[in-house]
């Protein structure tokens, strides 16, 4: 349930058009619902129906682990609340089964997500823009799924590929863009050594994503979590390895707040 669909459910109440106690039972029954396998009626999940009036953006659903079938039912559940939805971690079997299910939803196979906007007529407000910057084409797939999960929230994401730090003349062409940004956030692998170049470089916040992208010594991404972890550039945010879908959460709390400091 987003924050408007409250309102406007408070508008109907003060004019007459709702009931207290229609209304009183929409708020009641709205915070969770539990959700069972249709095949032998066991509970898989509680999905939270009032993330989205806390935070800002719904539920966002991690397909890693689950069915295709408990994806869908999920993702139904999230989006007949008018919220949209956002699946992360897909495999193809349910990235299929999301589009033949919601043929209007858009899904990156790179970056391995499935996502349905805000149906038209919801109030959606730009927050501002995202830059997504990374080292190396390998770290695209992490890139995608912080642009895809960024899109779902309703931002702007440009994208600076392919300017590591082993050639870092691609990435003093491109600082235009990068400040323009409002926040930026910065995958790579390897070294690591990309995010603290970039903080040394622009005002803006900076959010550090290691992949696990990178020979033995990278240790699945332990390297660059620990070189970013220990960045000279003052101020640079560093999540988990792989996790481009919590640095663009991040980003997104960081701008909302910004907006309503300013509203």
């Amino acid at each position: 349930m987003r924050r408007d669909a409250v309102v406007a459910l408070l508008r109907r109440l003060a004019a007459g058009e709702l009931s207290p106690e229609a209304a009183a039972e929409h708020l009641a029954t709205a915070p969770f619902e539990v959700v069972t396998d249709a095949t032998d009626g066991a509970a898989f999940a509680t999905v939270d129906h009032h993330r989205a009036l806390r935070q800002g953006w719904p539920e966002v659903v991690y397909g890693e682990g689950k069915t295709p079938e408990q994806c869908v039912a999920l993702a139904e559940r999230v989006a007949e609340r008018g919220a949209g939805f956002l699946v992360t971690r897909t495999d193809a079997e349910t990235r299929a089964r999301l589009l033949e299910r919601f043929p209007d939803a858009v899904a990156s196979t790179t970056g391995r997500t499935v996502r349905l906007t805000v149906p038209s007529g919801a109030s959606t407000r730009p927050l501002g823009t995202v830059c997504v910057v990374t080292a190396g084409t390998t770290d695209l797939p992490v890139a995608d799924e912080c642009a895809e999960t960024l899109k779902a929230c309703g931002l702007a994401a440009v994208r600076v590929t392919d300017v590591g730090v082993a050639g870092v003349h691609r990435l003093l062409a491109r600082m235009e863009t990068l400040r323009q940004a409002d926040v930026l956030v910065v995958v790579a692998g390897m070294d690591g050594a990309l995010p603290s170049v970039v903080g040394g470089l622009v005002a803006r916040p900076v959010i550090a994503v290691p992949t696990s992208v990178g020979y033995g010594a990278a240790l699945g991404g332990i390297a660059p979590l620990l070189t970013m972890l220990n960045s000279c550039a003052a101020g640079v945010t560093v999540v988990n390895i792989d996790n481009g879908f919590g640095a663009a959460m991040a980003a997104a709390r960081i701008l909302a707040g910004a907006a309503s400091q300013t509203a």
